[in-house]
């Protein structure tokens, strides 16, 4: 079930990329996934998993738990014993807890849809596990389709159809562009001229949605110069606040993960304008209360409450 490290590589995918340096390190991301997903496939026991994700780089380490997430969530689904998600979410991983959201929607896009109902474990419903941030599940299900089959997700522009996470059917699609708009940031190897000239490609409904998944993978990937985002940032014009509200999402999930790379605090301050602690405390400050978003997702309310209070400190 897995694609070869080859196969996940720009060159593999038939992207467009000069290969360079910076482009080697954004695409050891996919291919640390994929090696998430075989020891998660591979290994028998949470002890065991847990022990070979613990060998990762810190950097990476969160995108070796998207993988073996994605496991998890593939072998819970089989007939037999299950829990597997539940357990590996609970323990030494819940510091990656956003990037094993996304797992679960790289397992979503593997799996049929009457199974993905019952692919979020019940016990990750606490406040620790920030459950709004669920809707990530949606993203990495985005991302997968993009950086998959770009002829029809990116070039082709097909719209998905429909489905109600979370009871919200009419913001699937917004959540599968906020996953395509971090696909972008792989599929054209970080060069900020090209993600911004495929961004403005797509319709004009699209692209807030868009932007805001490339400020995300902008800011929690990298490979890019502080120069580069601030073209970025000029790039997205009027629609710069989805970006920065990507890039504060990042922000908190990499400070959330007790690892903090220098490129996203370089990607944070060109994009947002405020270091990584403040996009933590902002993030936490902005959440909103439990079902108190009426016929629109916490989630959504939550995205625009941080883009809200990014203008008001702007000011």
């Amino acid at each position: 079930m897995a694609p070869s490290l080859r196969d996940v590589s720009f060159s593999g995918r038939g992207f467009p990329v000069t290969e360079t340096a910076a482009t080697r390190q954004l695409e050891s991301i996919p291919q640390t996934v994929v090696t998430g997903f075989e020891w998660g496939i591979e290994s028998k026991d949470l002890w065991e998993i847990e022990r070979r994700l613990s060998l990762v780089d810190l950097e990476l380490q969160g995108f070796a738990y998207e993988g073996a997430t994605m496991a998890a969530v593939i072998r819970d689904a089989m007939p037999g014993r299950g829990g597997r998600t539940a357990e590996l979410l609970q323990g030494a991983g819940r510091r990656h807890i956003f990037l094993n959201y996304i797992g679960i929607g790289f397992a979503m896009a593997k799996l049929p849809r009457p199974l993905w109902k019952k692919l979020m474990p019940q016990e990750l419903d606490g406040a620790e596990f920030y459950p709004p941030m669920s809707w990530l599940a949606v993203d990495g299900y985005g991302f997968d389709r993009a950086y998959f089959d770009p002829a029809r997700w990116v070039d082709g522009q097909r719209p998905d159809t429909p489905y109600a996470w979370d009871g919200h059917p009419d913001y699937f699609q917004r959540a599968v562009d906020q996953g395509i708009g971090r696909a972008l940031w792989f599929i054209h190897g970080a060069h900020v001229e090209h993600v911004c000239a495929a961004v403005r490609r797509f319709a004009s409904e699209r692209r807030p949605d868009l932007w805001a998944g490339v400020g995300l993978a902008a800011t929690f990937a990298g490979c890019s110069t502080a120069a580069e985002l601030a073209t970025l940032r000029a790039e997205a014009g009027e629609l710069r606040g989805h970006v920065a509200q990507g890039s504060v999402f990042a922000a908190k999930a990499r400070h959330f993960s007790a690892t903090v790379p220098e490129h996203t605090r370089t990607a944070l301050h060109a994009l947002a304008g405020i270091t990584v602690e403040a996009a933590a405390a902002l993030a936490d400050d902005a959440a909103p209360a439990p079902d108190g978003a009426g016929g629109v997702p916490t989630y959504e309310i939550w995205r625009r409450a941080v883009r809200g209070q990014l203008l008001v400190n702007a000011l």
